[in-house]
């Protein structure tokens, strides 16, 4: 692991949930759009993908067919392809719960994410992770040997996450993905991700961390992360501008970016392999 410190892992969220084409036109929400986009972002270095789909009217969906159709896609089109896949367990925050695990029960990806904790979304509706269903999810991911990403919002959530973790319901080493400047969790500043690492560093030690900041706080998420020895997450997922004013061209342009701010602060870009390694996957 030693020979590893100097790694950064890039996982891409190319499509997430909510952005559409009057957002941005190039984002790419359709099977063969996401499968394309992943596999250039693998060839210019993104070891993870975070996959959300939508449906055929750009909305968020939960279908499994339509992930396995993703899958299938990349693999069949780019068989070189060894990126990590990461499923997310949430799509939009109306979904059952059902409906949130079946992808990852179904197509066991090497990851999954698992949003740690019930909080108020964006001003307009509750994201609904209550602790019987983060048990009953825990237990599944566990039984489907799928990795969960431990999506935190807020400081309270990696507390909660060491409570699943002493009840049985996740198994260390845990990997956790910082969510910052979404409405009503924690800002995306450096003083609050720094709250985020010490907290983690003092309540679940020997995790692995990432970090993304939505938003204006973007960049100084992504290079106080790099700074601070921790992974990033770029992606139109979580913004569909390059900088104020100008719209990403592709999560290609994302990614080209992370990786130059990578290699600048004298680190270098994790292959999959590299961050199975990091992330305990082998």
């Amino acid at each position: 692991m030693s020979d590893l410190k100097n790694k950064r892992i890039i996982s891409v969220a190319t499509t997430g949930a909510w952005p559409k084409k009057e957002n941005n036109p190039d984002v790419p929400l359709q099977p063969d759009e996401i499968a394309e986009e992943i596999y250039q972002c693998w060839k210019i270095g993104a070891a993870v993908a975070h996959i959300h789909v939508r449906d055929k009217e750009g909305n968020d969906s939960m279908e499994v067919e339509t992930f396995k159709e993703v899958i299938d896609l990349l693999h069949n089109n780019h068989p070189d392809c060894d990126v990590i896949l990461n499923l997310t367990s949430a799509g939009g925050i109306a979904n059952s719960e059902e409906a949130r695990m079946a992808p990852f029960i179904q197509l066991k990806p090497e990851m999954a994410s698992f949003d740690c904790g019930t909080m108020n979304w964006m001003y307009f509706g509750i994201f609904n992770n209550n602790p019987p269903f983060l048990e009953k999810m825990g237990k599944a991911m566990l039984e489907a040997g799928v990795k969960p990403e431990i999506e935190v919002f807020n400081p309270a959530m990696i507390h909660d996450a060491a409570y699943y973790l002493k009840k049985g319901f996740l198994k260390a080493p845990l990997h956790f993905q910082f969510c910052m400047g979404c409405a009503n969790g924690s800002p995306a500043t450096v003083e609050d991700l720094v709250f985020m690492k010490s907290t983690l560093e003092r309540v679940c030690p020997g995790s692995t961390w990432s970090a993304f900041g939505v938003g204006k706080g973007a960049m100084e998420i992504m290079y106080a992360a790099i700074a601070a020895g921790g992974h990033i997450r770029v992606g139109m997922e979580d913004n569909v501008i390059y900088r104020k004013g100008v719209l990403a061209q592709s999560n290609m342009q994302l990614i080209a970016r992370a990786r130059r701010v990578i290699e600048e602060f004298g680190c270098e870009a994790a292959t999959p392999n590299e961050a199975r390694e990091l992330l305990g996957l082998r």
